[in-house]
């Protein structure tokens, strides 16, 4: 069985969380015997059994895949959307009903990225909170959705508690509006809380990593830039007090897993996906944003931490996560649903 990874933005323009996903998911599917690479556009002669495109393909590459005999599986990232209210999931998937049976436009609807989940062969999430978004807001059937978690490097695995010695929180991710980096920095100030805050903007010109900059102490809030070898994060994981972070949206969130695994407690925000995953083993802010409420919890939980248990959840491997895949794989080649 041969695989073909594809993904739309490349990863020099953007990091993040998709690209360590892509990343630690191909290098899983080789490791586990199957044969995967990533899709070349410049080559014509290149073959493959399947197509695992994350992100949203267009519907005429779809089509065209099919075309060629090329089944499709598509793993989409649904941040904002799965942290929406069921109420406001079935008032959009309503919306888009309604636009759809307009009796015009037709060239334009065949290209809305909306068709693009009923024309794949099996979606793929990593949260049933996501799973719900595709079945109320696009109608897709729940027998071609498959929920597969995402892993952790074998060293977080492996990495046990830490000491947990040193006066900090760790607020690990890029620098960037979506986390509340500045947001949450002003709240360190304001609790007089020291929170370490390790990443970087996606550029140094963006104005609100020049805000955030501003707000850089060397007291409250400090700063490290990104750390990409897992055994020099996991080092610095071992050594905080707590994990802390406060994204507007997400749909995993990798560093809060990195955290519990070494043995932190957590401090997060209060959504859809943070309650799926982490339950009462997780701390809560009130609600994103700065606030009086939000400066006694993060204050609360600083002074606490060194009582606080880390979460006890199931984590996975990435070998995990390829296994799945390769179950979800074989079955759509073979014609079988995703699930039951």
């Amino acid at each position: 069985m041969k695989i073909l990874i594809n993904f739309g933005l490349p990863f020099a323009l953007a990091h993040g969380g998709a690209q360590i996903q892509i990343e630690q998911t191909l290098a899983a599917l080789n490791a586990i015997g199957l044969e995967a690479e990533p899709l070349r556009w410049w080559d014509d002669q290149q073959r493959g059994d399947l197509i695992h495109h994350f992100g949203v393909m267009p519907p005429n590459h779809i089509q065209l895949a099919q075309a060629k005999g090329i089944p499709l599986v598509m793993t989409s990232f649904f941040s904002a959307t799965c942290n929406r209210s069921e109420a406001h999931l079935r008032l959009q998937g309503r919306l888009i009903r309604i636009i759809l049976r307009f009796p015009f436009g037709e060239g334009i609807k065949q290209q809305l990225a909306w068709r693009s989940f009923s024309l794949c062969k099996t979606n793929v999430v990593g949260l049933k909170a996501e799973r719900k978004v595709l079945e109320l807001v696009y109608g897709v059937p729940c027998a071609t959705v498959a929920v597969v978690p995402l892993g952790l490097d074998e060293i977080f695995l492996k990495a046990g508690h830490g000491r947990r010695e040193r006066n900090y929180l760790l607020c690990a991710g890029t620098i960037t509006r979506q986390k509340n980096s500045a947001i949450l920095a002003r709240l360190a100030r304001a609790a007089q809380v020291p929170i370490l805050f390790v990443g970087k903007p996606y550029t140094e010109t963006d104005p609100y990593w020049q805000e955030f900059q501003s707000l850089v102490d060397g007291c409250w809030v400090r700063h490290q830039p990104h750390v990409a070898d897992p055994a020099a994060m996991v080092a610095l994981l071992k050594s905080a007090r707590g994990a802390v972070m406060m994204s507007d949206f997400e749909n995993w969130c990798l560093t809060a897993h990195e955290a519990a695994a070494c043995g932190l407690p957590v401090l997060l925000p209060d959504l859809i996906w943070s309650r799926e995953r982490f339950g009462d083993q997780a701390h809560y802010f009130d609600r994103i944003g700065f606030s009086p409420r939000n400066v006694e919890i993060l204050k609360s939980f600083y002074a606490a931490t060194p009582g606080l248990a880390a979460p006890n959840i199931q984590l996975f491997s990435w070998a995990d996560t390829a296994v799945q895949l390769k179950a979800v794989y074989e079955n759509v080649l073979a014609g079988r649903p995703a699930s039951k």
